[in-house]
């Protein structure tokens, strides 16, 4: 079995700055990616950030509205990725939820993806 769980969403106000993290835990084998995405109310789901782990290493691309503005990093040795997001706006406000697709112990050779439960982040103006 394997969670993610998010932490970091606040209230900030515009112009701050605000860590995200999400956490990977349970029969790992290998995180083969992990990603950002944000879902604000009555919009659809929007990539923030995705991150692959290939034979090239990390590689990250961001979504068009944060590029500049945030920053997402792996700590692989604690199966951990964060989103640094920096001059925050009004607009980023946003449920953030982390996915993955990660290869389980139980079967090494697939790749699921796996979902959190989301962090809210209110951004005011």
């Amino acid at each position: 079995q394997v969670e993610l769980v998010e932490s970091g969403g606040a209230l900030v106000e515009a112009g701050e700055s605000l860590r995200l993290s999400c956490v990977a835990s349970g029969s790992i084998f290998k995180i083969n990616a992990m990603g950002w995405f944000r879902q604000a109310p009555g919009r659809g789901r929007e990539l923030v950030a995705h991150t692959t782990n290939g034979i090239n290493g990390l590689q990250t691309t961001y979504g068009g509205s944060v590029k500049g503005r945030f920053t997402s990093s792996i700590d692989t040795d604690k199966n951990t990725m964060y989103l640094q997001m920096n001059n925050l706006r009004p607009e980023d406000t946003a449920v953030y939820s982390c996915n993955a697709d990660i290869s389980p112990l139980t079967d090494k050779w697939n790749s699921l993806r796996y979902w959190g439960q989301g962090t809210h982040v209110t951004v005011s103006s």
